[in-house]
């Protein structure tokens, strides 16, 4: 399979506190990838460190087999499109600046003709046309979220990597926006997303990986049942429902329940 990341030997440590130990995972490009993993476990520090947010790692990650670390600034924000699980504006800029900061790196700060078209198509997407007049800090957390999404989708990446993308969604958003990554993959993207609610990530993604032990394990490469793996991160049990073709991981009890 054709890789759009590749992570091999990786570990971190805070101090002496290890964060992730010899780490090894490929993430198919064109593929919806998703790691699940509890919180605390060492996912986020692992998509800092493959979106070059955090350095002082060891080992290597590559990017469509090129290391991350001889990207420029510019190669890297058109191969990768990150959203972090926190951010914040300093300025209280309206929907259509935050949009168009996204073209910075093409664009400087001063944004051409294609780079309005492009946020008008954004701001047409994902439904966000009544909000871009509205000033960022004005809206409701879900808002924001999407806001922030059509930011990324503004670098028109070929590797969109988020964070706990569907935080503040309230359900209709979830899997508005879990539906949009999905038909972002069929265009030849690829999408790589860190997310706690396994219920809603086996609806939509191709493939799974886990965090477990300070290391990720790909689905693929253990024997261990689904449903006891997912038992072994979460220290909860599941249950696999099918429904019309339509494959539902529900949790039913904590510990060893």
């Amino acid at each position: 399979m054709e890789l759009a990341i590749e992570i091999k030997n990786m570990s971190f440590s805070y101090g002496r506190q290890t964060i992730l130990q010899e780490v090894n995972a490929g993430f198919g490009a064109r593929r919806f990838s998703v790691l699940l993993g509890t919180n605390g476990s060492g996912k986020s520090t692992l998509f800092k460190s493959i979106t070059g947010i955090l350095s002082g790692y060891k080992g290597e990650v590559h990017v469509k087999g090129r290391l991350i670390s001889q990207l420029t600034y510019k190669e890297r924000a058109r191969q990768i499109g990150f959203l972090p699980q926190f951010y914040q504006t300093v300025f209280p800029f309206t929907v259509e600046d935050i949009l168009l900061t996204g073209r910075a790196a093409f664009s400087g700060f001063s944004p051409t003709g294609e780079d309005r078209a492009l946020a008008e198509q954004v701001l047409a997407e994902l439904g966000l046309e009544a909000l871009r007049k509205k000033h960022f800090p004005q809206l409701s957390g879900g808002e924001q979220q999407m806001v922030m999404i059509g930011r990324l989708l503004m670098q028109d990446p070929e590797i969109i990597i988020l964070d706990e993308p569907t935080n503040h969604l309230d359900v209709y958003y979830q899997h508005f926006l879990m539906s949009k990554l999905k038909a972002f993959v069929a265009e030849g993207r690829t999408v790589i997303a860190i997310m706690h609610n396994p219920t809603l990530a086996y609806q939509f993604a191709d493939d799974f990986f886990f965090m477990l032990n300070n290391t990720v394990v790909p689905a693929v490469s253990t024997d261990m049942p689904e449903l006891d793996m997912l038992k072994a991160v979460y220290n909860t049990s599941f249950l696999n429902i099918r429904h019309d073709g339509l494959k539902i991981v529900l949790p039913v009890g904590a510990g060893g329940s």
